[in-house]
C-alpha cells in the first residue's frame, strides 16, 4: 500500500476515514435493518423499539469515573458479542425477551455506526474509531 492511499483509510488520530468508513457506515445500516426485521420475526410490540433502543447509552455514564472507566464500559455496551450471545440464548431458550433485547440492541449499534458513532478511544469520548460523530 503506498502511503497516499494510506490517508483514505486511517486519519492520525486512528479514526477511519474515506472509503473504509462508508463502508463500515454501511456496515452499520444493515446490521440495523437486519436486526429490525428479525425483531418483526418475534411477533413482539413495536413500541418495545423505542423503549429499549437507547438503553446502550446509560454505559456513557462510566464516564464519571474518568475517560479510561468511561471508554471501556461503552465500549462493551457498543460492541456485537454481547448482544449477539442474547440473541443465541433467546433464541435457543425460546426466550422471545432475551431474544428482543439483543436484537435491539444490536439495531442500536448498526444505527450508532450508520451515524458514524464508532468505539471510543480512552482519551476522551469524541474520540472514536469511525471519528467524531456524524460528519
Amino acid at each position: 500500500m503506498r502511503a497516499a492511499d494510506q490517508v483514505d483509510v486511517m486519519s492520525s488520530d486512528g479514526s477511519v476515514t474515506g472509503a473504509p468508513r462508508r463502508w463500515l457506515q454501511l456496515e452499520g445500516a444493515t446490521l440495523l435493518a437486519g436486526s429490525l426485521v428479525a425483531f418483526s420475526t418475534t411477533h413482539r410490540s413495536w413500541w418495545l423499539v423505542p423503549l429499549v433502543l437507547l438503553l446502550p447509552d446509560i454505559f456513557a455514564a462510566g464516564y464519571l469515573g474518568g475517560s479510561r472507566v468511561g471508554a471501556h464500559l461503552y465500549n462493551l455496551a457498543h460492541a456485537t458479542p454481547v448482544p449477539v450471545l442474547l440473541v443465541g440464548f433467546g433464541w435457543w431458550q425460546h426466550n422471545s425477551t432475551v431474544l428482543v433485547l439483543g436484537l435491539v440492541w444490536l439495531s442500536h449499534i448498526g444505527m450508532d455506526r450508520m451515524l458514524g458513532f464508532g468505539l471510543k478511544y480512552s482519551d476522551r469520548f469524541q474520540h472514536t474509531h469511525l471519528g467524531s460523530g456524524v460528519q
